[in-house]
């Protein structure tokens, strides 16, 4: 933090949920210039939430740079933090339109309410989707100790951007999601060599509908309740190995294993390489 500057007021909202104890919670700071990066670290660190997004406001009406802290480190884009300072500004300056440029690059951001509750939905960067080495998938599935024979044949294994890389890995069973227990510092230092943000782990209910898990040892938390960028990725991978319709809604049900439940909603359109997730959110306290 710079020197002689009051401490900003650093807000908490849970994003992905309209209950507090749901969804996945963030640390919000609407006006950051007071703060350098060792000060946006330690809140961050202070916090412990997987993310802490910063604000700085621009001279455009309803524009902002954003930056977003896991408790060891910058990341380059998270959604739900996304999401969380969408909805703590629509609480201030109403709904509507908003625009964050992230280091990932802009992201716009519509607001909406219905019913008093506030509805988030970011615009995704284009996203892309590439292959795994043979070699690093397998320090993957024996960090997460899944033997080859757990995973969906139907979902390949795939690096997949949409603002931060994710490793998507699809389980055969409910049963092999829940029944998480990885190797934390192997885990970790594949996914620094690889620059991933998190594992999306993923198991599928219906055609529509999927849960999802995402390790998360780079940020310094050992599971993150609901990642917005890892949703993002994920409509972008399903959609590309047509495992989805070009043109449709997809529902994600992440956070029932840490006792967090939340719901992302991905829409993806055809022609528009872009993902959009939604989500609801909460002032947390």
């Amino acid at each position: 933090m710079t020197t002689n500057a009051p401490r900003p007021d650093v807000l908490r909202y849970t994003a992905f949920s309209s209950r507090p104890e749901g969804g996945n919670p963030a640390g919000v700071v609407l006006d950051a210039r007071g703060l350098d990066d060792e000060g946006m670290l330690a809140i961050a660190a202070g916090l412990g939430y997987s993310e802490s997004a910063f604000l700085t406001p621009s001279a455009r009406e309803r524009s902002y740079a954003i930056r977003y802290f896991s408790p060891k480190a910058e990341v380059p884009f998270c959604g739900h933090a996304t999401v969380a300072s969408a909805i703590a500004l629509a609480e201030r300056i109403g709904p509507g339109e908003l625009v964050f440029a992230t280091p990932a690059g802009t992201v716009p951001v519509t607001v909406t309410e219905a019913g008093g509750a506030l509805t988030a939905t970011l615009t995704s960067v284009e996203p892309h989707v590439g292959e795994i080495a043979g070699a690093d998938l397998a320090e993957a599935l024996d960090a997460l100790g899944w033997p080859v024979a757990d995973l969906d044949p139907a979902f390949p294994p795939r690096i997949a951007f949409a603002g931060a890389r994710h490793l998507v890995l699809a389980a055969a069973t409910r049963a092999r999601l829940a029944d998480l227990a990885y190797d934390f510092a192997r885990l970790e230092a594949l996914m620094h060599r690889l620059d991933l943000t998190t594992v999306q782990l993923v198991w599928r209910e219906s055609a529509a509908v999927f849960h999802v898990r995402d390790p998360f040892p780079v940020g310094g938390v050992v599971e993150d309740p609901a990642t917005g960028a890892a949703a993002a990725a994920f409509g972008a991978y399903a959609r590309e190995l047509g495992l989805v319709p070009e043109d449709g809604v997809l529902t994600l049900h992440q956070g029932q294993d840490l006792g967090r439940p939340g719901e992302l909603t991905v829409t993806l359109f055809a022609g528009d390489p872009r993902v959009r997730v939604s989500g609801t959110g909460t002032r947390i306290g």
